[in-house]
């Protein structure tokens, strides 16, 4: 009883699993021997890589996907000895600041504590 009720049990696992069939159905590399390379893969879900660059240096690309919610995504980026700078409509941004904040910052930098003044003395004779 409590075999047959396994198997029934793995069958519906299996049925219940989507297929997941992402082919590669593009690949191409290319590795040259100054560091420079270049790969550009697709799979058959739609799934886009892009890639090049100079190895351990900087690179530029790019990919792009359908999210679960079936929107497309796609992004660009670089990287370099800066970091990885990504660029997509997607991305979460940070709220403006609001012009009561700026106007602060402004005043604060125009008109210093004696204390910052000092620290800026100080810090001019140290360079």
């Amino acid at each position: 009883m409590y075999k047959l009720l396994l198997v029934v049990a793995l069958f519906g696992c299996a049925l219940a699993a989507p297929l997941n069939d992402d082919t590669i159905t593009k690949f191409l590399s290319n590795q040259d021997t100054d560091g420079t390379y270049a790969y550009d893969i697709e799979q058959a879900s739609g799934i886009q890589i892009k890639e090049q660059g100079l190895g351990g240096h900087n690179a530029q690309g790019s990919y792009s996907y359908i999210s679960p919610e079936g929107t497309p995504v796609q992004v660009v980026y670089t990287a370099d000895e800066f970091g990885f700078h990504p660029q997509s409509n997607l991305l979460p941004t940070p709220p403006p600041i609001p012009e009561e904040i700026l106007q602060s910052i402004r005043l604060i930098q125009e008109h210093p504590t004696p204390e910052e003044l000092a620290d800026r003395e100080v810090r001019a004779r140290q360079i």
